[in-house]
C-alpha cells in the first residue's frame, strides 16, 4: 500500500479489501472508485462513510467518522485504484480494452511525460498492469483516458500546445519573463502578462518558466525558495541593491524573506572587504598607546611657505592643473605616508574579526571608513607627485602621442611606489618614486627610444621646453646608483639571509621592485617582524662597514 494517503481510514480500508477480496472484487472496487472520482466536487467536503459505501457498494454503519475536501478524496482514490490493481495482478492484454503505457499516451497527445504525470495528479486514473510477462508498470485504460479528455478538454489542448512550442518560443518566454521580473513583477503577474502578449495560457507560460528554472538553477528567473541562492544570484542581488533597488523590490523579485536579503547583502559586502588589499609597511609607532592621536593629527604646516609655480601659458588643461597642487615638505610627506600605512594597519586588524557568515554592520562600516581614509591619503600623496611623472616622461620621449602614454604608465608606477615605500628609512619619496618610474619606462619603451619627431603645436613645445623647478632627478638617480653600488660592495659583510633581505627590501636586484616586510617574509617563510629584526641587524653591520671603508651614507630624518 502507498504511504501518502490523506485519509488513514481509507488506507486501512484498502488494506482490508486487498487482504480479503478476490481479484474480481478488487477490480470492481477500482471501477467504482474511478466512477466516484468523476463525480466529486473539488471544494465540497465529504464524509468517509459516503466514500467507503461508494467504493465497496455496501454501506458500513460502523465506518469511522472523517471528513475532508473532494480534492483530497480524489487524490486518495487515485492511490487506492493503483493499490487495488497492483494487488489483483492484472495483465494488460486481459482487460477487454486497450491499455496505454505512459510513452504511448505521450505520443497519442504529443505531450511530455511530465504533462502526463501532471494529468494523473489532476484526475487521470492510472492502474498497475503486468506488461511483457511479469513486469508491472503504470498503464491507462482507454476508457479512463477518454473520460479525462472529455472532462478536461482545455487542459489536454493546453498540454498539446505547450509540447508543440519550439525552442525559440521557450527562449523568448524566458527572456521576456526575465525582463518583467527585473522590473519587480511577481511570478504570477509575469505569467499573466506574457500569456496575454503571446496568446497562450498563463499555465503554459508558468510551466515553461518553471521548467527552465529547474534545469538552470544558477540563472533561474525565479530561484527556488527551498534551495540556497547561488553565488551569481547573490552578486546580482548586491549589485541591484547598490544601484538603488529597495529591500521590498528584492524580496518580491527573488521571492525571499527580508531577513534572507539582508543576510545576502551582508555576506557579499563582507567578502568584498576580505578581498581588499590592506598590505602596509609596519612600524613600531603603530603599536604604541597614543598612536592614533599622534598619527591621525592634522598635517603639519610648512615652516617656510611653499612658493607656487605658475603653469606655463598654452599647455593642456591636465598639465596646467598639476601646478595647482603644492609640493610636500619632508615633514608633510613623512606624516602622510605614516598615516596611510597606519590606516591600513588599523583596517586590517579590524578585518581579522570579520565573520562572513554573521558579519557585523558596525564593524564593516569601520573597516570601510578606514579604507576610504587610506585611499584619500594615498591620492593626496599621488597628486602632489604627479609633476614628478611628467618631469621624467618628457626627458624620455619627444613624440607627443607616446608622451601621454608614458604619463599614464608613469602614474601607475607612481601609485605602486606609494604602496610600497618605507617612509621610516628617512629617504625622500621622490628618489624612490623616480627610480620606480624610470625602471618601468625601461621595460615599456622600445630599445634606444627610436621614435620619429612629429609636428607640435606651440603650446606643446612650450610645455616640453619648460624647465622643471623641482630637484635634478637625474642627479638624484645617479646618487642612488652610486649608493647602491657602494652597498653592493659591502654585502660580503652579511650572511646569506641578511643579503637576501637587504637586496629584496631595497630593490638592489633591478629586475624586481622593492618588497615590503610582509612580501619578503612570505618568500623566506618567516614573519614580517622577523624580517624587520634581521634588516635592522644587517643595516647596523653595513653602517659599521661603511665607517671602516669611509662611505658616506644619507642621514635619516
Amino acid at each position: 500500500m502507498r504511504q501518502d494517503y490523506n485519509s488513514q481510514l481509507l488506507k486501512e480500508f484498502g488494506k482490508q479489501r486487498v487482504a480479503k477480496g478476490t481479484n474480481r472484487q478488487l477490480l470492481a472496487d477500482a471501477m467504482r472508485a474511478e466512477q466516484l472520482v468523476s463525480k466529486l466536487s473539488l471544494n465540497t467536503d465529504y464524509g468517509y462513510d459516503f466514500i467507503c459505501a461508494s467504493v465497496s457498494g455496501v454501506r458500513d454503519f460502523n465506518a469511522g467518522v472523517e471528513t475532508q475536501s473532494g480534492r483530497k478524496w480524489i487524490a486518495d482514490l487515485l492511490l487506492l485504484i493503483e493499490d487495488l490493481s497492483d494487488a489483483s495482478d492484472l495483465h494488460a492484454d486481459s482487460v477487454g480494452q486497450p491499455v496505454h503505457t505512459v510513452d504511448e499516451l505521450c505520443k497519442m497527445h504529443n505531450v511530455s511525460s511530465k504533462t502526463v504525470s501532471r494529468w494523473r495528479q489532476q484526475g487521470l486514473v492510472s492502474r498497475k498492469f503486468i506488461f511483457d510477462g511479469n513486469r508491472k508498470r503504470i498503464g491507462f485504460l482507454r476508457s479512463s483516458v477518454d473520460n479525462f479528455v472529455k472532462a478536461n478538454p482545455e487542459k489536454v489542448a493546453r498540454g498539446e500546445r505547450f509540447s508543440q512550442m519550439s525552442e525559440n518560443d521557450r527562449t523568448e518566454i524566458v527572456e521576456f519573463a526575465r525582463r518583467l521580473a527585473g522590473s519587480g513583477y511577481s511570478q504570477s503577474e509575469v505569467a499573466k502578462k506574457i500569456a496575454r502578449e503571446i496568446n497562450r495560457s498563463a499555465e503554459t507560460v508558468r510551466y515553461t518558466i518553471r521548467d527552465y528554472d529547474l534545469q538552470n538553477p544558477a540563472t533561474a528567473v525565479f530561484p527556488d525558495k527551498s534551495t540556497p541562492l547561488s553565488e551569481p544570484i547573490k552578486q546580482k542581488i548586491y549589485k541591484e541593491h547598490s544601484e538603488g533597488k529597495t529591500i521590498g523590490y528584492l524580496v518580491r523579485r527573488y521571492e525571499r524573506s527580508p531577513a534572507t536579503i539582508y543576510r545576502v547583502l551582508g555576506e557579499i559586502r563582507a567578502k568584498g572587504l576580505l578581498a581588499l588589499s590592506l598590505d602596509f609597511v609596519d612600524n613600531l609607532e603603530f603599536h604604541s598607546r597614543n598612536a592614533e592621536k599622534k598619527i591621525l593629527a592634522d598635517m603639519p604646516e610648512p615652516e617656510v611657505p611653499v612658493r607656487r609655480i605658475k603653469a606655463p601659458v598654452g599647455i593642456p588643461g591636465y598639465m596646467a592643473s598639476l601646478y595647482d597642487v603644492p609640493l610636500l615638505t619632508r615633514a608633510q610627506e613623512y606624516h602622510l605616508f605614516r598615516k596611510y600605512n597606519y590606516l591600513k594597519f588599523r583596517a586590517g586588524k579590524l578585518r581579522e574579526s570579520l565573520d562572513v557568515a554573521q558579519p557585523s554592520a558596525k564593524l564593516m562600516d569601520q573597516i570601510e571608513a578606514l579604507y576610504a581614509q587610506a585611499v584619500a591619503t594615498k591620492n593626496q600623496i599621488v597628486h602632489a607627485n604627479l609633476r614628478l611623472v611628467v618631469s621624467i616622461a618628457k626627458r624620455h620621449l619627444k613624440s607627443q602621442e607616446d608622451f601621454f602614454q608614458l604619463i599614464s604608465d608613469g602614474n601607475m608606477s607612481l601609485i605602486r611606489a606609494c604602496e610600497k615605500f618605507d617612509y621610516s628609512r628617512g629617504n625622500k619619496f621622490s628618489t624612490y618614486g623616480s627610480w620606480s618610474i624610470i625602471k618601468n619606462f625601461g621595460r615599456t619603451i622600445p630599445g634606444e627610444f627610436k621614435h620619429r619627431d612629429r609636428f607640435r603645436t606651440a603650446g606643446e613645445e612650450l610645455f616640453l621646453a619648460t624647465p622643471d623647478e623641482r630637484a635634478d632627478w637625474h642627479a638624484q638617480v645617479a646618487d642612488q646608483k652610486l649608493l647602491e653600488s657602494q652597498v653592493g660592495a659591502m654585502l660580503h659583510h652579511l650572511d646569506d639571509r641578511e643579503q637576501q633581505i637587504i637586496i629584496r627590501r631595497f630593490g638592489l636586484n633591478h629586475q624586481e621592485e622593492p618588497l615590503t616586510l610582509q612580501e619578503v617574509g612570505e618568500l623566506m617563510g618567516v614573519t614580517k617582524e622577523r624580517v624587520r629584526q634581521i634588516e635592522v641587524r644587517a643595516l647596523n653591520k653595513l653602517k659599521e662597514a661603511a665607517a671602516l671603508e669611509k662611505v658616506d651614507l644619507p642621514e635619516a630624518v
